[in-house]
């Protein structure tokens, strides 16, 4: 079994809350601070149970000049901190906040320096954060400290150890300051280890000067299914170490309508949390009527991101993080852990590590692919983790490595290792998106795949509009003569397939065409198997939601020759199921619903036990009903002897 992690900020209350901006001035608000309305606005808040806000001091107000701090910009905040103590809500200031909704606003007297490498400017970052820390941090509605907003937005791109010495010296300003409460970057999480882009930021480089990362995600896309569960695979990706927050999530009502967007908060929400988040901060508060006010004037959907319309009436995405809040009060989340799982999506070195020559398309497109294999292994209800191959290979009975352009080396021994042991991997091939050096980089492992390929220099065959593959030898759950359907897509040089000759391998299903489509080559107590075609790409580049194809199917039966049941099953992939157990030993199940209709369903638990909901006490072993993108939380009760 792999642990699955979701650790704390040890000591602090649950923070479910919402990035503020009073909608008096926003980003101008402590130009024009108006206490009543920023009471009534917190006030609204708490209400529904929120318990924190991200809070912005917007750098060119508060510092005019170097070396300098206005006054009054710190006076209005600290207004700001004592109506959030009457109200019992923390905050969470920010401090070198240049960008803001699309738009940098920038001090005069910085000049074209740069915020990264100018010694002068490192020193004036140092001397604001570490001034603020000093007037305002004795403040008891303080809960933690953010470093910047969006850094990559503002200050650009840097080389590593740039960024690295700015993340030092601007963590320890807040230290120089006097406070010990948590601190993070506030860098949106834009790093290498998740996107495959080089931004000059990475999780492994700030373990050692921030207590949380702080992912922020706004996809976009024509997938549901992605859309849903885009920020939770962000935050699954975000394990390395340290606390995940979700620092910001939200839709426009410019881009989606109220309705749907409370759809997407309750989506977001619970995916996330079961993916280790323990924080979530919405963006944000309110709308605007401030069309006539930078950046709302250029960048006008910025003005309908609330929870709340500019004229105080709630927005139903509101409700939704409140009955969030209700869940995570009934469940005793801090005293919950995800379960163990035995299955885990493989992310390969290329994507977070600098090794060279890598394509960056080739690189950028690899966590897509584990995206689609992370979403089929949930809609066969495996409950995956994800792995990364730059880290040791975890001791899981399923390993799944999607759409594969290249991995190191030394993993493909490892690989055998584990198989020989017992674990059964499976390994699909890509052609990538690059024509460097066109199809997958594996050296010859006809010893662990058990067949030979037979591509001809420079050229990659066509894959069909569809592909429909016809179990040959019955395997898992899938009996001789069933079928699996996947659609084929993106750019002609990615729509490929790897010919292959089997030499010892059985070949477990076959292509439309007859040809070998799926192998099975057997090694001490385990099997590898081995996918010709990227079915995995394909679903990431189609634009119809993700139970189209039959991937699911096949980790399913992958997962039944691997002696994997889940805790509780349903027999339909657009229900996604997983657990939390809490300290006392009770087990709890998230049904997830990603079908825009309404569905009844019938969960079955593997122990036996009874099924009931935790807000409602009812009891829904037998029939679960789903509203619309629904999600239901079970407690798992001992049946009656």
């Amino acid at each position: 079994m792999l642990d699955r992690p979701n650790p704390r900020l040890p000591g602090t209350r649950l923070w479910l809350g919402v990035n503020y901006w009073s909608r008096v001035g926003g980003p101008l608000m402590w130009r024009r601070y108006d206490d009543l309305v920023v009471r009534a606005e917190l006030q609204a808040l708490r209400e529904q149970g929120l318990t924190v806000v991200r809070s912005f001091c917007r750098w060119p107000d508060f510092q005019p000049a170097p070396d300098t701090i206005d006054n009054a910009c710190v006076a209005n905040f600290r207004a700001f901190l004592a109506a959030a103590q009457d109200l019992d809500m923390a905050i969470i200031p920010t401090f070198i906040v240049g960008h803001m909704s699309g738009d940098n606003a920038d001090m005069p007297w910085r000049g074209a320096r740069s915020l990264y490498a100018d010694g002068f400017m490192l020193g004036q970052q140092a001397f604001f954060i570490r001034e603020m820390v000093e007037r305002i941090g004795e403040s008891p509605a303080i809960a933690g400290w953010l470093i910047s907003n969006e850094m990559p937005l503002y200050a650009g791109h840097a080389s590593r150890e740039y960024v690295r010495a700015w993340s030092l010296i601007c963590t320890a300003a807040v230290r120089a300051g006097g406070s010990a409460l948590p601190v993070s970057l506030g860098d949106g999480g834009w790093t290498q280890e998740i996107t495959g882009k080089d931004t000059g930021f990475r999780l492994r480089d700030q373990r050692d000067c921030v207590d949380f990362y702080g992912p922020h995600s706004y996809p976009a896309g024509s997938d549901q299914a992605r859309q849903f569960a885009e920020a939770a695979f962000v935050c699954e990706l975000s394990h390395l170490g340290k606390p995940v927050i979700l620092e910001e999530f939200g839709v426009s009502s410019s881009f989606c309508s109220d309705d749907n967007g409370a759809h997407y908060y309750r989506q977001v929400l619970h995916q996330s949390l079961l993916a280790g988040a323990t924080g979530w901060l919405a963006w944000n508060n309110t709308d605007f009527d401030l069309a006539w006010q930078d950046p709302y004037r250029h960048h006008p959907y910025e003005l309908g991101f609330g929870l709340m319309r500019a004229d105080g009436s709630p927005k139903p995405a509101l409700a939704e993080i409140g009955m969030f809040g209700q869940v995570l009060r009934a469940v005793d989340v801090g005293r919950l852990r995800r379960v163990p799982t035995r299955t885990v999506v493989v992310l390969p070195a290329m994507v977070d590590l600098d090794l060279p020559g890598i394509p960056q398309a080739d690189r950028e497109v690899a966590p897509r692919a584990c995206l689609e294999a992370w979403l089929a292994a949930r809609a066969a209800d495996l409950s995956p983790a994800v792995a990364r191959e730059s880290e040791p290979l975890p001791q899981a009975d399923l390993m799944l490595i999607p759409s594969n352009k290249a991995l190191l080396g030394p993993t493909f021994a490892s690989l055998a290792e584990r198989v020989r042991d017992g674990a059964h991997a499976y390994l699909s091939w890509t052609a990538g998106l690059s024509e460097t050096q066109r199809g997958a980089w594996w050296p010859d492992i006809e010893w662990l795949t058990g067949a030979r390929h037979t591509l001809r220099y420079g050229m990659t065959p066509a894959a069909d509009d569809v592909i429909e593959l016809t179990v040959t030898e019955p395997f898992g759950d899938l009996a001789a003569g069933a079928t699996l359907r996947f659609p084929a897509a993106g750019p002609a040089l990615a729509r490929s397939f790897l010919p292959v000759e089997p030499t010892t391998a059985s070949v477990l299903a076959a292509d439309q065409h007859g040809r070998p489509a799926l192998l099975r080559q057997r090694h001490g107590a385990g099997a590898f198997y081995l996918g010709v075609y990227p079915v995995e790409y394909f679903a990431s580049a189609r634009t119809d939601d993700g139970w189209t194809d039959d991937t699911w199917r096949l980790y399913q039966a992958f997962a039944a020759e691997a002696g994997i049941a889940p805790a509780v099953h349903v027999d339909d992939p657009a229900v996604y199921v997983d657990q939390m157990r809490h300290e006392d030993g009770t087990l709890y199940s998230w049904l997830i619903s990603r079908n825009p209709a309404e569905l009844t369903v019938k969960p079955v638990p593997n122990d036996g036990s009874r099924l009931v909901d935790v807000l409602d006490g009812e009891d829904v072993t037998d029939e679960c009903l789903l509203p619309p993108y629904g999600v239901r939380v079970l407690r798992h009760r001992p049946a009656l002897a």
